[in-house]
């Protein structure tokens, strides 16, 4: 009955209300790929962005002072990933704080001789369980720049994976899709990942991704979205995952001129 309710009050907020046509512009021509979204994903998208920012509010930090083209902008790239999956996907939290650059973030952690430490370390965004998404603007702007990049889309994906609990890298998967192959494919990806990083190796991935496994896939979740050459290039298996998970092929969207990889494929991985 809740479920109906809110799809009820959804809808006849869109017909209300909607995101500006000139605002809505200005967003999605920061968006990675979104002009090759067709015209019936190009509404959805608007919708679900318009939705977003009724239901997150965004609250500036830091001395930030907002202006128009912000929040629209934010909710765009942040419903990309959720353009085949619905707003639900983004239950549980309502804010996304927005600082004007990087900013500081506490944090603990335990040694290998179980000493808990605590400092501060600087920050691009975060996404806190149950809690807000932490954003740095300097950073949501230059993503349009940065093909394989996108601080947006990153903490989604980790607010996608604490879904299921602990950040681990596994999303809570569709009825035809396997725990246990996703976990191979991508425990494999990540394996290989990390023994470039240790190499020195050029990597296509950002070599942060080698951090833990749920850095792994918010990373490449990014570059699903930004460069899908380069999850297919060098994560084939993943790519599929990622495809069946998002319910999207982004490299389709691309003009067949286009389908080139962004970076030299990775070497294979050692026995």
């Amino acid at each position: 009955m809740f479920a109906l309710l809110r799809n009820w009050r959804r809808r006849r907020r869109l017909e209300r209300t909607r995101i500006p046509a000139t605002a809505w512009r200005t967003a999605v021509a920061t968006l990675p790929l979104a002009d090759r979204l067709n015209s019936t994903e190009r509404e959805r998208l608007r919708d679900l962005a318009t939705l977003f920012l009724h239901e997150k509010a965004l609250e500036p930090a830091g001395g930030l002072e907002p202006t128009p083209e912000m929040g629209p902008c934010i909710a765009a790239h942040a419903c990309l990933p959720i353009l085949n999956l619905g707003l639900d996907y983004y239950r549980g939290w309502s804010s996304v704080i927005l600082y004007p650059e990087g900013f500081l973030a506490r944090h603990e952690y335990t040694d290998p001789n179980g000493l808990v430490h605590s400092g501060h370390r600087p920050l691009i965004g975060e996404a806190w369980e149950r809690g807000p998404v932490i954003l740095s603007w300097a950073d949501v702007a230059a993503s349009a720049a940065e093909p394989g990049h996108n601080v947006v889309i990153h903490e989604m994906a980790h607010k996608l994976d604490m879904l299921t609990g602990e950040v681990n890298g596994l999303p809570p998967l569709h009825r035809n899709m396997a725990v246990q192959e996703w976990s191979r494919v991508f425990n494999d990806a990540y394996q290989w990942l990390c023994r470039e990083v240790d190499r020195g190796l050029p990597t296509l991935l950002d070599p942060y991704a080698a951090d833990s496994p749920g850095e792994f896939f918010a990373v490449i979740s990014e570059a699903f979205f930004t460069a899908p050459d380069r999850v297919l290039t060098g994560y084939p298996e993943v790519y599929q995952q990622l495809q069946a998970f998002y319910r999207q092929d982004p490299l389709a969207r691309q003009p067949v001129n286009e389908h080139l990889p962004a970076a030299p494929a990775p070497p294979s991985p050692a026995p």
